[in-house]
């Protein structure tokens, strides 16, 4: 069975269909902002900037950049790394995306760990398990990367993908920091949200007990946590698309 055809039932499963025609709605509308039409590089940047912020302090982190740009705290810095690669990440993700994983995490995790235990860092944690469910999600990355949203909607890509990292916490340290990135580099390449507008991150941060919980049902398997799972994270996109409109006003 391909990827496709392992995703599909998903978008069929209670509540779906509607929260991804919601988010897609949501985006659109965003991407058709008079200043998201003219000038998205700089929404785009201040959205990475906002993206990172609020997915460090999910895993504990400062929430803000101190004046003059020096920053201390490890998740933060490493954060703000990981979402500056995204945009270069992009290719390597969609054709050898373990490969990105590792850079995301030699990047998020480099002030982490001390100067002996650099060598260990992309790599993932040494268990059968980890290393199988992986190289599955692997398998489904690649078949669906360069395909057109339409054939498994983004929304669920990414829900997959987060939720999966999620539960997996491969590495062992800034999962959460990786899953995020990984779930908005999905976004991005599955032309869901192609530049990069929307920022889910601030719901995950403003909701962590929703978000926990709903990434705790994905982990479980069983089809209503997978279900709620996925219409969370097409909620956090419509949030996300809000604070993306809140970016193009401020610009514009």
């Amino acid at each position: 069975m391909n990827a496709q055809e392992s995703l599909r039932p998903l978008v069929g499963l209670p509540g779906v269909p509607e929260a991804i025609d919601a988010a897609r709605a949501a985006i659109d509308e965003v991407h058709e902002h008079p200043t998201n039409r003219r000038g998205w590089a700089t929404t785009a940047a201040e959205a990475s900037v906002r993206a990172a912020r609020a997915s460090a302090a999910v895993a504990g982190g400062a929430t803000e950049i101190p004046e003059g740009g020096e920053v201390t705290d490890p998740l933060l810095a490493g954060s703000l790394r990981a979402a500056e690669a995204l945009g270069p990440l992009l290719p390597t993700w969609q054709r050898a995306p373990l490969q990105a994983l590792a850079r995301l995490h030699v990047l998020a995790a480099a002030d982490l760990v001390g100067a002996d235990e650099q060598e260990r860092l992309g790599r993932p944690r040494a268990d059968p398990e980890v290393s199988t469910r992986l190289d599955l999600l692997a398998r489904m990355i690649t078949e669906l990367g360069g395909q057109a949203q339409g054939t498994v909607p983004g929304p669920v890509q990414a829900a997959v993908v987060h939720g999966e990292l999620l539960a997996l916490a491969p590495f062992g340290e800034v999962d959460g920091v990786i899953a995020r990135a990984a779930a908005r580099l999905t976004v991005i390449g599955s032309g869901l949200d192609p530049k990069g507008l929307v920022v889910p991150e601030v719901s995950h941060f403003r909701r962590q007990q929703e978000y926990a919980s709903a990434a705790a049902g994905f982990a479980s398997g069983e089809s209503d946590g997978v279900a709620a799972w996925i219409v969370y994270c097409c909620r956090s996109l419509e949030t996300g698309s809000k604070e993306a409109k809140s970016i193009a006003d401020s610009v514009g």
